[in-house]
Protein backbone atom coordinates (compact mmCIF):
# COMPACT_ATOMS: atom_id res chain seq x y z
CA UNK A 1 0.00 0.00 0.00
CA UNK A 2 2.94 2.60 0.85
CA UNK A 3 4.07 1.61 -2.52
CA UNK A 4 1.37 2.24 -4.35
CA UNK A 5 0.74 5.98 -2.21
CA UNK A 6 4.36 6.41 -3.38
CA UNK A 7 3.63 6.03 -7.06
CA UNK A 8 0.14 8.46 -6.79
CA UNK A 9 2.68 10.85 -5.05
CA UNK A 10 5.28 11.10 -7.86
CA UNK A 11 1.87 11.29 -10.60
CA UNK A 12 0.28 14.26 -8.11
CA UNK A 13 3.68 16.02 -8.22
CA UNK A 14 4.01 15.89 -12.57
CA UNK A 15 0.40 16.87 -12.30
CA UNK A 16 1.56 20.39 -10.37
CA UNK A 17 5.11 20.76 -11.48
CA UNK A 18 5.38 24.37 -10.18
CA UNK A 19 3.58 23.83 -6.99
CA UNK A 20 6.12 21.17 -5.73
CA UNK A 21 9.11 22.45 -7.45
CA UNK A 22 8.16 25.32 -4.72
CA UNK A 23 7.97 22.94 -1.87
CA UNK A 24 11.10 21.19 -2.81
CA UNK A 25 12.99 24.16 -2.78
CA UNK A 26 11.52 25.66 0.33
CA UNK A 27 12.35 22.84 2.22
CA UNK A 28 15.72 22.53 0.46
CA UNK A 29 17.01 25.90 1.59
CA UNK A 30 16.02 25.28 5.28
CA UNK A 31 17.80 22.13 5.44
CA UNK A 32 21.13 23.21 3.59
CA UNK A 33 21.10 26.14 6.18
CA UNK A 34 20.50 24.37 8.62
CA UNK A 35 23.04 21.65 8.34
CA UNK A 36 25.77 23.87 7.25
CA UNK A 37 25.59 25.62 10.52
CA UNK A 38 24.82 22.35 12.75
CA UNK A 39 27.54 20.73 11.00
CA UNK A 40 30.28 23.72 11.84
CA UNK A 41 28.63 23.83 15.58
CA UNK A 42 28.92 19.73 16.05
CA UNK A 43 32.53 19.71 14.69
CA UNK A 44 33.72 23.17 17.01
CA UNK A 45 31.76 21.59 20.14
CA UNK A 46 32.71 18.16 19.78
CA UNK A 47 34.40 16.26 22.47
CA UNK A 48 37.79 15.97 21.72
CA UNK A 49 39.11 12.93 23.55
CA UNK A 50 35.53 11.21 24.67
CA UNK A 51 36.75 8.00 25.88
CA UNK A 52 38.22 9.61 29.33
CA UNK A 53 37.16 13.37 28.61
CA UNK A 54 35.33 13.19 32.05
CA UNK A 55 38.94 11.72 33.92
CA UNK A 56 40.62 14.15 32.21
CA UNK A 57 41.11 17.70 34.72
CA UNK A 58 42.80 21.08 34.05
CA UNK A 59 44.15 21.94 37.46
CA UNK A 60 44.19 25.68 38.74
CA UNK A 61 45.40 27.20 41.92
CA UNK A 62 45.78 30.93 42.95
CA UNK A 63 49.21 31.99 43.64
CA UNK A 64 48.67 35.94 43.12
CA UNK A 65 49.03 38.59 45.42
CA UNK A 66 46.03 39.88 47.97
CA UNK A 67 46.00 43.06 45.83
CA UNK A 68 43.12 43.73 43.85
CA UNK A 69 41.43 40.00 45.30
CA UNK A 70 37.75 39.70 45.19
CA UNK A 71 35.87 36.98 46.62
CA UNK A 72 34.53 34.60 44.16
CA UNK A 73 36.53 35.51 41.36
CA UNK A 74 38.50 32.86 39.40
CA UNK A 75 42.00 31.99 39.53
CA UNK A 76 44.62 32.56 37.10
CA UNK A 77 43.58 30.05 33.85
CA UNK A 78 47.59 28.58 34.30
CA UNK A 79 49.94 27.73 36.83
CA UNK A 80 53.38 29.16 37.61
CA UNK A 81 56.70 27.72 37.06
CA UNK A 82 57.04 26.62 40.42
CA UNK A 83 53.88 25.26 41.59
CA UNK A 84 53.47 22.95 38.53
CA UNK A 85 57.19 21.66 38.86
CA UNK A 86 55.60 20.87 42.25
CA UNK A 87 52.68 19.35 41.75
CA UNK A 88 53.83 16.95 39.19
CA UNK A 89 56.61 15.69 41.76
CA UNK A 90 54.22 14.74 44.43
CA UNK A 91 52.20 12.83 41.64
CA UNK A 92 49.04 12.55 43.41
CA UNK A 93 47.30 11.92 40.15
CA UNK A 94 46.84 8.51 38.26
CA UNK A 95 48.82 10.74 35.93
CA UNK A 96 50.21 14.29 35.67
CA UNK A 97 51.70 16.72 32.50
CA UNK A 98 52.94 20.18 32.54
CA UNK A 99 53.35 21.50 28.81
CA UNK A 100 53.42 24.60 27.32
CA UNK A 101 53.96 25.67 23.71
CA UNK A 102 56.79 26.60 21.63
CA UNK A 103 58.38 27.13 18.75
CA UNK A 104 61.71 25.37 16.90
CA UNK A 105 64.07 25.68 14.11
CA UNK A 106 64.64 22.37 12.43
CA UNK A 107 67.85 22.11 10.31
CA UNK A 108 67.08 19.28 8.17
CA UNK A 109 70.49 16.78 7.93
CA UNK A 110 71.36 15.56 4.73
CA UNK A 111 68.72 16.85 2.68
CA UNK A 112 68.25 19.24 0.04
CA UNK A 113 65.40 20.97 2.16
CA UNK A 114 65.99 24.85 4.07
CA UNK A 115 66.08 24.97 7.92
CA UNK A 116 62.60 25.83 8.62
CA UNK A 117 60.64 26.72 11.69
CA UNK A 118 57.42 24.45 13.39
CA UNK A 119 55.54 24.54 16.15
CA UNK A 120 56.30 22.34 19.29
CA UNK A 121 55.04 21.32 22.60
CA UNK A 122 57.29 21.00 25.42
CA UNK A 123 55.67 18.66 28.46
CA UNK A 124 56.02 15.90 30.48
CA UNK A 125 56.62 12.11 29.67
CA UNK A 126 52.76 11.41 30.91
CA UNK A 127 51.21 13.87 28.07
CA UNK A 128 51.56 10.61 25.54
CA UNK A 129 49.40 7.90 27.82
CA UNK A 130 47.13 10.59 29.71
CA UNK A 131 45.79 11.69 26.23
CA UNK A 132 45.97 8.48 24.72
CA UNK A 133 48.28 9.35 21.30
CA UNK A 134 48.44 6.86 18.80
CA UNK A 135 52.14 5.60 17.69
CA UNK A 136 53.19 4.50 13.90
CA UNK A 137 56.89 4.25 15.20
CA UNK A 138 58.43 4.08 18.76
CA UNK A 139 57.06 5.47 21.89
CA UNK A 140 56.82 8.72 24.08
CA UNK A 141 60.19 9.42 26.10
CA UNK A 142 60.65 7.92 30.07
CA UNK A 143 60.55 9.78 32.95
CA UNK A 144 63.99 9.55 33.07
CA UNK A 145 64.78 11.79 30.66
CA UNK A 146 62.17 14.44 31.89
CA UNK A 147 64.63 14.10 35.44
CA UNK A 148 68.07 14.29 33.41
CA UNK A 149 66.84 16.60 30.90
CA UNK A 150 67.19 13.81 27.99
CA UNK A 151 67.40 15.28 24.76
CA UNK A 152 65.09 13.39 22.98
CA UNK A 153 61.78 14.45 21.15
CA UNK A 154 58.89 12.73 19.62
CA UNK A 155 57.75 13.80 16.07
CA UNK A 156 54.45 14.09 14.11
CA UNK A 157 53.54 11.59 11.07
CA UNK A 158 53.79 14.48 8.76
CA UNK A 159 57.40 16.12 10.28
CA UNK A 160 58.25 12.25 9.87
CA UNK A 161 57.19 11.90 6.13
CA UNK A 162 58.51 16.13 5.34
CA UNK A 163 62.29 14.44 6.90
CA UNK A 164 62.56 10.94 6.67
CA UNK A 165 59.93 10.31 3.32
CA UNK A 166 57.68 8.35 6.17
CA UNK A 167 60.42 5.50 7.32
CA UNK A 168 60.54 4.53 10.49
CA UNK A 169 63.00 7.15 12.03
CA UNK A 170 63.43 5.82 15.66
CA UNK A 171 67.18 6.32 16.87
CA UNK A 172 68.08 8.61 14.26
CA UNK A 173 68.97 12.62 14.83
CA UNK A 174 66.84 16.14 14.21
CA UNK A 175 68.56 19.25 15.05
CA UNK A 176 66.68 21.46 16.91
CA UNK A 177 67.90 25.18 17.52
CA UNK A 178 71.44 23.82 16.61
CA UNK A 179 71.00 21.09 19.35
CA UNK A 180 70.75 17.58 18.26
CA UNK A 181 67.95 15.34 19.68
CA UNK A 182 67.33 11.59 19.42
CA UNK A 183 64.15 10.46 17.77
CA UNK A 184 62.32 8.10 20.01
CA UNK A 185 59.15 8.09 18.71
CA UNK A 186 56.63 9.13 15.58
CA UNK A 187 53.24 9.97 16.35
CA UNK A 188 49.67 8.46 14.29
CA UNK A 189 47.23 10.59 12.98
CA UNK A 190 46.34 12.75 16.25
CA UNK A 191 44.48 16.11 15.87
CA UNK A 192 42.02 16.53 18.39
CA UNK A 193 39.76 19.29 18.10
CA UNK A 194 39.11 21.69 19.73
CA UNK A 195 43.27 21.87 20.85
CA UNK A 196 41.64 21.40 24.04
CA UNK A 197 45.02 20.73 26.31
CA UNK A 198 46.48 24.04 25.32
CA UNK A 199 43.70 26.71 23.90
CA UNK A 200 46.23 29.70 24.00
CA UNK A 201 48.36 28.08 20.95
CA UNK A 202 45.26 28.17 19.22
CA UNK A 203 42.10 26.21 19.55
CA UNK A 204 41.33 24.68 16.48
CA UNK A 205 43.83 23.25 13.70
CA UNK A 206 46.91 20.93 13.49
CA UNK A 207 48.97 19.57 16.61
CA UNK A 208 52.70 20.53 17.07
CA UNK A 209 55.51 18.65 15.13
CA UNK A 210 58.01 18.43 17.92
CA UNK A 211 57.63 17.34 21.19
CA UNK A 212 60.47 17.48 24.04
CA UNK A 213 60.87 17.06 27.57
CA UNK A 214 59.94 20.14 29.25
CA UNK A 215 63.27 20.80 31.19
CA UNK A 216 65.28 20.41 27.74
CA UNK A 217 63.24 23.09 26.49
CA UNK A 218 64.02 24.85 29.35
CA UNK A 219 67.49 24.40 29.81
CA UNK A 220 68.56 25.23 26.08
CA UNK A 221 66.09 28.15 26.01
CA UNK A 222 64.05 27.59 23.58
CA UNK A 223 61.11 29.59 22.45
CA UNK A 224 57.58 29.71 23.91
CA UNK A 225 54.74 30.44 22.61
CA UNK A 226 50.94 31.42 23.80
CA UNK A 227 50.21 33.63 27.33
CA UNK A 228 51.96 34.71 30.16
CA UNK A 229 50.70 36.79 32.98
CA UNK A 230 53.09 37.83 35.56
CA UNK A 231 51.80 39.51 38.87
CA UNK A 232 53.26 40.70 42.47
CA UNK A 233 56.94 42.06 41.26
CA UNK A 234 56.68 43.35 37.57
CA UNK A 235 60.62 43.74 36.90
CA UNK A 236 60.93 39.76 36.55
CA UNK A 237 64.16 39.21 34.96
CA UNK A 238 63.31 36.09 33.91
CA UNK A 239 59.56 35.73 33.62
CA UNK A 240 59.80 31.54 33.24
CA UNK A 241 62.18 31.17 35.99
CA UNK A 242 61.81 28.60 38.18
CA UNK A 243 60.70 30.84 41.06
CA UNK A 244 59.14 33.99 38.89
CA UNK A 245 55.41 35.03 40.02
CA UNK A 246 54.42 34.51 36.33
CA UNK A 247 51.67 32.11 35.08
CA UNK A 248 52.59 30.57 31.97
CA UNK A 249 52.16 26.80 32.20
CA UNK A 250 49.34 24.34 31.38
CA UNK A 251 48.69 21.51 34.03
CA UNK A 252 46.79 18.18 33.49
CA UNK A 253 46.04 14.93 35.46
CA UNK A 254 44.14 11.77 34.41
CA UNK A 255 42.07 10.24 37.78
CA UNK A 256 41.30 6.62 37.94
CA UNK A 257 37.42 7.58 37.75
CA UNK A 258 35.32 10.87 38.55
CA UNK A 259 34.56 10.13 41.91
CA UNK A 260 37.84 10.97 42.61
CA UNK A 261 37.88 14.63 41.34
CA UNK A 262 36.60 15.27 45.13
CA UNK A 263 39.54 13.56 46.90
CA UNK A 264 41.91 15.78 43.98
CA UNK A 265 40.30 19.12 44.51
CA UNK A 266 41.01 18.18 48.29
CA UNK A 267 45.16 18.07 47.89
CA UNK A 268 44.67 20.97 45.67
CA UNK A 269 43.37 22.93 48.78
CA UNK A 270 45.69 21.42 51.28
CA UNK A 271 48.77 22.29 48.99
CA UNK A 272 47.08 25.78 48.93
CA UNK A 273 47.20 25.95 52.45
CA UNK A 274 51.12 25.02 52.88
CA UNK A 275 51.68 27.28 49.98
CA UNK A 276 50.06 30.06 52.28
CA UNK A 277 51.92 29.17 55.51
CA UNK A 278 55.22 29.15 53.41
CA UNK A 279 54.74 32.71 52.34
CA UNK A 280 53.87 32.57 48.63
CA UNK A 281 50.28 32.28 48.49
CA UNK A 282 48.21 35.36 49.63
CA UNK A 283 44.81 35.00 48.68
CA UNK A 284 42.66 32.36 50.38
CA UNK A 285 42.22 28.81 48.92
CA UNK A 286 41.06 29.41 45.29
CA UNK A 287 41.28 26.00 43.34
CA UNK A 288 39.91 24.89 40.25
CA UNK A 289 39.47 21.18 38.62
CA UNK A 290 37.35 21.37 35.23
CA UNK A 291 36.89 18.10 32.95
CA UNK A 292 38.03 18.19 29.40
CA UNK A 293 33.72 19.55 28.22
CA UNK A 294 33.42 21.87 31.96
CA UNK A 295 36.82 23.24 31.00
CA UNK A 296 35.94 23.75 27.20
CA UNK A 297 32.80 25.52 28.46
CA UNK A 298 34.41 28.07 30.85
CA UNK A 299 36.51 28.96 28.03
CA UNK A 300 33.34 29.58 25.89
CA UNK A 301 35.64 27.84 22.69
CA UNK A 302 32.42 27.80 20.51
CA UNK A 303 32.65 31.10 19.05
CA UNK A 304 29.37 33.56 19.71
CA UNK A 305 28.47 34.00 15.71
CA UNK A 306 28.69 29.93 15.18
CA UNK A 307 26.13 29.51 18.23
CA UNK A 308 24.43 32.73 16.72
CA UNK A 309 23.94 31.18 13.30
CA UNK A 310 22.66 28.19 14.41
CA UNK A 311 19.93 30.03 15.75
CA UNK A 312 19.21 32.19 12.74
CA UNK A 313 19.85 29.10 10.53
CA UNK A 314 17.05 26.80 12.69
CA UNK A 315 14.57 30.17 12.74
CA UNK A 316 15.19 29.80 8.88
CA UNK A 317 14.08 26.49 8.43
CA UNK A 318 10.61 27.47 10.68
CA UNK A 319 9.86 29.83 8.46
CA UNK A 320 10.49 27.16 5.67
CA UNK A 321 8.46 24.80 6.61
CA UNK A 322 5.22 26.76 7.70
CA UNK A 323 5.60 28.04 4.06
CA UNK A 324 5.36 24.26 3.27
CA UNK A 325 2.94 23.50 5.23
CA UNK A 326 0.87 25.89 3.67
CA UNK A 327 1.51 24.95 0.06
CA UNK A 328 0.83 21.38 1.00
CA UNK A 329 -2.93 22.58 2.26
CA UNK A 330 -3.08 24.47 -0.99
CA UNK A 331 -2.34 21.79 -2.90
CA UNK A 332 -4.64 18.72 -0.88
CA UNK A 333 -7.61 21.47 -0.50
CA UNK A 334 -7.39 21.98 -4.67
CA UNK A 335 -7.88 17.85 -4.59
CA UNK A 336 -10.84 17.97 -2.07
CA UNK A 337 -13.15 16.51 -5.05
CA UNK A 338 -10.84 13.57 -5.64
CA UNK A 339 -10.28 12.66 -1.81
CA UNK A 340 -14.49 12.64 -1.45
CA UNK A 341 -14.25 10.12 -4.68
CA UNK A 342 -12.18 8.01 -2.88
CA UNK A 343 -13.92 8.27 0.74
CA UNK A 344 -17.05 7.66 -0.94
CA UNK A 345 -15.50 4.37 -2.63
CA UNK A 346 -14.38 3.17 0.48
CA UNK A 347 -11.20 4.48 1.50
CA UNK A 348 -10.93 5.25 5.47
CA UNK A 349 -9.72 8.35 6.74
CA UNK A 350 -6.87 6.60 8.36
CA UNK A 351 -6.00 5.78 4.43
CA UNK A 352 -6.40 9.05 3.17
CA UNK A 353 -3.92 10.80 6.48
CA UNK A 354 -1.74 8.06 5.46
CA UNK A 355 -1.32 8.91 1.66
CA UNK A 356 -1.30 12.53 2.22
CA UNK A 357 1.48 12.04 4.84
CA UNK A 358 3.58 9.74 2.06
CA UNK A 359 3.03 12.52 -0.28
CA UNK A 360 4.47 15.20 2.11
CA UNK A 361 7.43 13.18 2.94
CA UNK A 362 8.14 12.31 -1.18
CA UNK A 363 8.60 16.14 -1.19
CA UNK A 364 10.51 16.09 1.64
CA UNK A 365 12.63 13.35 0.21
CA UNK A 366 13.23 15.35 -2.65
CA UNK A 367 13.95 18.40 -0.36
CA UNK A 368 16.52 17.13 1.36
CA UNK A 369 18.81 15.60 -1.54
CA UNK A 370 18.73 19.21 -2.82
CA UNK A 371 19.46 20.80 0.68
CA UNK A 372 22.33 18.18 1.28
CA UNK A 373 23.95 19.82 -1.78
CA UNK A 374 23.25 23.21 -0.75
CA UNK A 375 24.68 22.28 2.78
CA UNK A 376 28.17 20.96 0.90
CA UNK A 377 28.41 24.09 -1.03
CA UNK A 378 27.90 25.92 2.32
CA UNK A 379 30.61 23.95 3.86
CA UNK A 380 32.97 24.93 0.90
CA UNK A 381 32.40 28.05 1.82
CA UNK A 382 32.77 27.95 5.11
CA UNK A 383 35.80 26.11 4.61
CA UNK A 384 37.16 29.44 2.25
CA UNK A 385 37.07 31.79 4.98
CA UNK A 386 40.20 32.97 7.13
CA UNK A 387 39.47 31.10 10.51
CA UNK A 388 41.00 28.25 12.48
CA UNK A 389 38.32 25.95 12.36
CA UNK A 390 37.91 26.13 8.56
CA UNK A 391 39.18 23.49 8.00
CA UNK A 392 37.45 21.04 9.99
CA UNK A 393 34.28 22.38 8.48
CA UNK A 394 33.24 18.52 6.51
CA UNK A 395 29.98 16.65 6.77
CA UNK A 396 30.88 13.40 8.31
CA UNK A 397 28.68 10.16 8.14
CA UNK A 398 27.50 10.87 11.74
CA UNK A 399 26.36 14.38 10.25
CA UNK A 400 25.38 12.83 6.60
CA UNK A 401 22.53 10.85 8.54
CA UNK A 402 21.40 13.43 10.73
CA UNK A 403 20.76 15.05 7.61
CA UNK A 404 18.44 13.12 6.43
CA UNK A 405 16.98 12.48 9.64
CA UNK A 406 16.23 15.99 9.86
CA UNK A 407 14.75 16.00 6.42
CA UNK A 408 12.05 13.12 7.31
CA UNK A 409 11.03 14.94 10.80
CA UNK A 410 10.55 18.10 9.05
CA UNK A 411 8.58 16.75 6.10
CA UNK A 412 6.66 14.92 7.91
CA UNK A 413 5.85 18.10 10.80
CA UNK A 414 5.16 20.07 7.64
CA UNK A 415 2.77 17.56 5.87
CA UNK A 416 0.51 16.62 9.47
CA UNK A 417 -1.48 19.39 9.55
CA UNK A 418 -2.85 19.32 6.04
CA UNK A 419 -2.69 15.51 5.75
CA UNK A 420 -5.01 15.96 9.23
CA UNK A 421 -7.05 18.32 7.04
CA UNK A 422 -7.61 16.47 3.99
CA UNK A 423 -8.94 13.29 6.24
CA UNK A 424 -11.54 15.64 6.97
CA UNK A 425 -13.06 16.46 3.91
CA UNK A 426 -16.80 15.32 4.01
CA UNK A 427 -17.09 13.00 0.88
CA UNK A 428 -21.18 13.82 0.93
CA UNK A 429 -20.35 17.26 0.49
CA UNK A 430 -17.65 16.64 -2.39
CA UNK A 431 -20.08 14.52 -4.38
CA UNK A 432 -22.68 16.71 -4.16
CA UNK A 433 -20.89 19.80 -5.44
CA UNK A 434 -19.22 17.48 -8.23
Amino acid sequence: MIAYYFRLALRSFRRNKVLTALMVIAIALGIGASMTTLTVFHVLSGDPIPQKSDRLFSVLVDPQSALGYQPGEEPADQLTRFDAEKLLREKHAKRQAMMTGGGVTLEPEGSTLRPFNTDARYTSSDFFPMFDTPFLYGQGWKETDDDGRGRVAVISSTLNQKLFQGANSVGKSVRLNGNTMTVVGVLGDWHPNPHFYDLYTGRYGDSEDVYLPFSTAIELKFDRNGSIDCFGRRNETDPTGPNASCTWIQYWVELENPGQAADYRRYLENYSDQQRAAGRFERPNNVRLRNVMEWLDFKKVVPGDVRLQLWLAMGFLLVCLINTVGLLLAKFLRRSGEIGVRRALGASRGQIFLQSLIEAGTVGLAGGLLGLLLALLGLYAVRQQPVDYAKLATLDGQMLLMTFALTLVASLLAGFLPALRAMQVAPAIQLKSQ
